[in-house]
């Protein structure tokens, strides 16, 4: 009977060892397919002929100021390194915002407040960072781009309806600020108590231990979600297409500036556009990848460094 029990038990392992190779399988085969379609797509503008236009000219393309120069698609028209430039502007702004919010609140949570308090806040930012995309949009459109506008006449700057970079940073920065946090409460949680009780037995105060023990040790999980931050502040579209004013050519820095991203380029006129044009979305997606990939990995080498920790 035993012999029995352990075979059948070695079956039923077997078997569920194959269908959870099954699931990682078919969910890696939906992003090859995507990243397939999206590089056969986003290369053919620069091999094939385009219906008579010609070639892209992939130097112009990605050093190009103006997105669309002349009245029509033309193979030679089109220039994204304005938005290149802005869209990591636009990132590292937001960032620059939202991981210090994040990480105090993150250890407000996890070690400051009252459990009760804890709790009820903990509950609330995991809602917070559920809630679609398109919902801070509108909340951008309704009340950010108001209180921008208003700001640029305090200021006496110029600005157009308040459709701007403050407005679109603003709003990507109150997006990831719930995943951020939610992603470094864990991390500050997960810090062994030996260390912290070591600290205090050692005559540090509870706000030097937080500070010197406590983030110190959670550093390579508040970089984690540092990368999870950036990575939706740089894919996200439709609440930047309702804030930043969509601006077609020229780089600029001013905050009461227009602007716009690789995302919300993509995004607007999708459904009126077609031949060139619309392959030329899939373009600037398979650019936007590659920047994606690239801020990753620079960000997860940051992260091998820093989160080596010596206690």
């Amino acid at each position: 009977m035993t012999i029995k029990t352990n075979v059948t038990k070695k079956w039923i392992d077997q078997l569920v060892e194959k269908i959870l190779f099954f699931m990682a399988l078919l969910s890696a085969s939906f992003i090859v397919m995507v990243v397939i379609v999206i590089i056969e797509r986003g290369l053919s503008p620069f091999f094939s002929d385009n219906d008579g236009l010609g070639q892209v000219n992939l130097l112009r393309f990605l050093t190009g100021i103006v997105y669309l120069d002349g009245p029509t698609f033309a193979s030679n028209a089109y220039g994204i390194g304005y938005l290149i430039i802005s869209t990591l502007y636009i990132a590292l702004l937001s960032l620059l915002i939202a991981m210090p919010i994040s990480i105090f609140s993150a250890l407000f949570i996890a070690k400051i407040a009252p459990k009760p308090l804890g709790n009820i806040l903990r509950s609330v930012t995991e809602i917070l960072a559920a809630i679609p995309s398109i919902v801070y949009g509108l909340f951008g459109a309704g009340v950010i781009l108001d209180l921008v506008y208003n700001l640029s006449l305090v200021v006496g700057v110029q600005s157009s309806a308040g459709f701007s970079v403050l407005s679109t940073v603003i709003v990507l920065a109150i997006m990831i600020i719930p995943t951020m946090t939610v992603i470094a409460e864990v991390a500050i949680r997960a810090v062994q108590k030996e260390l912290i009780h070591g600290s205090l037995a050692l005559g540090a105060t509870p706000t030097q231990t937080n500070f010197k023990v406590v983030l110190a040790s959670a550093k390579s999980g508040i970089f984690t979600a540092a990368i999870l931050g950036v990575g939706r502040a740089l894919g996200e579209a439709t609440a930047v297409s309702l804030v930043a004013g969509s601006r077609r050519s020229g780089i600029s820095f001013a905050l009461f500036e227009t602007t716009a991203t690789l995302t919300s380029t993509m995004l607007q006129g999708m459904k009126e556009t077609v031949g060139l044009d619309y392959t030329i979305r899939f373009s600037i997606g398979l650019v936007l990848m590659v920047i994606i990939l690239l801020v990753n990995f620079i960000l997860n080498f940051v992260k091998s460094k820093v989160g080596r920790v010596h206690v």
